[in-house]
């Protein structure tokens, strides 16, 4: 899916300046081209805070430290790899996620073949210093499978099952119900004589819709009378689970809808509003 990321695009650089941080609460502005950076000798002044990232690394005996690729709007657990200092340098001034391969004893950048690159917005260091983070947005698939994540084989279903193929990908609860909705929408027959509900609002917009205003409503009504948060938060599920029939309905997937929310992280409610199409 081609987007627009609120990342680093070299070589031009996005007006507002960015940051990768680590859990140490170090952070420093990341451009290779300096334009965030008002100093005297801005390349100086980067490379030192870079170094002094790097420096901080618990690299193994080595010189690796192990790279985690996550999807910075699904929260999709990408692809692991290993990284050295050079990796991890080079992955910060170019905003590609970049590995070290301990096969071919070299660098390599995911995508570099296939084109399907990790877009990198942040970088997170673990509290031991000895992972890391590159959260990212993907430009498709990430599994050299072609599969979305290369995370796929369910230990559950293998051992529950031994003959499973080994094609369920690690969904979080979210993405779990929206895999459901979709093969809700794909089946055409009928479960016990009749339609499951969710195939029944796919197959009528105007049910579909009401469901949608009345759960609203309900939602509203929890703070308008002071109900108990349990019951805010259920209702909140209705309205969730119908807007993503919605959604499906329409063909918007919601990693969509949280890349909008994304984009809108570093604008004002009243700009970004002011700048909608009337």
């Amino acid at each position: 899916m081609a987007v627009p990321y609120n990342c680093f695009q070299l070589p031009n650089v996005h007006p507002q300046c960015h940051y990768f941080s680590s859990s140490s609460g170090f952070s420093t502005r990341a451009s290779p081209v300096y334009a965030c950076l008002r100093t005297s000798d801005p390349s100086l002044h980067l490379e030192a805070k870079v170094g002094s990232v790097l420096d901080s690394v618990k690299w193994d005996d080595k010189g690796l430290a192990v790279a985690i690729a996550q999807n910075v709007d699904t929260g999709a657990v990408l692809m692991q790899g290993f990284v050295n200092r050079e990796a991890l340098s080079m992955t910060i001034s170019s905003r590609n996620a970049t590995f070290y391969s301990r096969s071919r004893s070299t660098l390599w950048t995911k995508g570099e073949t296939s084109m399907n690159f990790i877009n990198v917005c942040d970088i997170f260091l673990d509290c031991d210093r000895d992972s890391i983070i590159y959260l990212g947005k993907p430009d498709g698939p990430t599994c050299h499978t072609g599969a979305e994540t290369c995370y796929y084989t369910s230990v559950d279903e293998v051992i529950n099952d031994p003959q499973v193929d080994g094609n369920k990908l690690a969904l979080t609860t979210l993405y779990l119900l929206e895999s459901t909705i979709s093969k809700r929408k794909e089946i055409s027959g009928k479960t016990d004589g009749k339609p499951s509900w969710t195939k029944q609002l796919l197959l009528d917009e105007k049910l579909l819709c009401s469901k949608i205003r009345e759960e609203a409503d309900e939602l509203c009504r929890t703070l308008e009378e002071n109900e108990d948060p349990s019951r805010a938060a259920s209702e909140m599920a209705d309205v969730l689970y119908h807007s993503m029939v919605l959604l499906s309905r329409k063909g918007v997937k919601f990693e969509d809808v949280l890349q909008v929310l994304r984009l809108r992280f570093a604008q004002s409610g009243i700009q970004e509003k002011s700048s909608r199409k009337s």
